[in-house]
C-alpha cells in the first residue's frame, strides 16, 4: 500500500494511550483522556467501594480516583510518587485512573483489535474490550464505561 493510500485511511486509525498496572499492560482510547498527572494525595470517600482510592480536586472540580489495578482486580495499589493518575472523561462525567505508568500513545488501526480470549471470566470480557499485539508485548483495551459502575459516576 502506497503513503498515499496509507495517509487517507484514518477512519480505521486511533490513538491509544499505554500504561502498566504491575507487569501488565493496558490501554485506553485517547477520546477519553483529558490529562495525565502525577499522583497527588486524595480525600477519603467513607462507605466507598474497596477500589475508589478518594476523590480529588482538579481546578474546581471534585472527582473520584479508581485504582484501576484493584477494579480489576489484580491487587490493590499503595500510591506512591512514582504513580500516575489518568483523568479520563465518560458519560459526561470525569474521573481519575491510578496506573503505574504511562507507557507511550500509539496510533493503531481499529482491525487490529483481537477479541479477548472466550477463556476469560464474564467480568474480564466486561471490563476489557479486546487486545492489541504491539511487537512483543500483548496490551488490554480497558471498556471505560464497564469498568466505572454508574452510581460511582453519579456520584462524581
Amino acid at each position: 500500500m502506497s503513503e498515499q493510500a496509507t495517509l487517507e485511511k484514518t477512519d480505521d486509525r486511533i490513538e491509544i494511550v499505554s500504561f502498566t498496572i504491575g507487569e501488565q499492560a493496558f490501554c485506553l482510547d485517547i477520546g477519553h483522556v483529558l490529562e495525565i498527572r502525577g499522583w497527588t494525595s486524595t480525600t477519603t470517600l467513607p462507605h466507598a467501594p474497596d477500589y475508589v482510592v478518594g476523590m480529588m480536586n482538579l481546578r474546581g472540580a471534585v472527582l473520584p480516583v479508581i485504582d484501576l489495578s484493584m477494579r480489576l482486580g489484580l491487587g490493590k495499589t499503595i500510591p506512591e510518587s512514582r504513580h500516575v493518575i489518568i483523568i479520563a472523561h465518560i458519560d459526561e462525567k470525569s474521573v481519575g485512573f491510578l496506573v503505574d505508568a504511562v507507557s507511550n500513545i500509539i496510533t493503531v488501526n481499529t482491525e487490529e483489535m483481537k477479541p479477548t480470549p472466550e477463556v476469560s471470566s464474564t467480568k474480564t470480557t466486561a471490563f476489557i474490550r479486546g487486545v492489541y499485539t504491539l511487537e512483543e508485548t500483548i496490551v488490554r483495551a480497558i471498556d471505560v464505561h464497564q469498568i466505572m459502575p454508574q452510581e460511582t459516576l453519579s456520584a462524581a
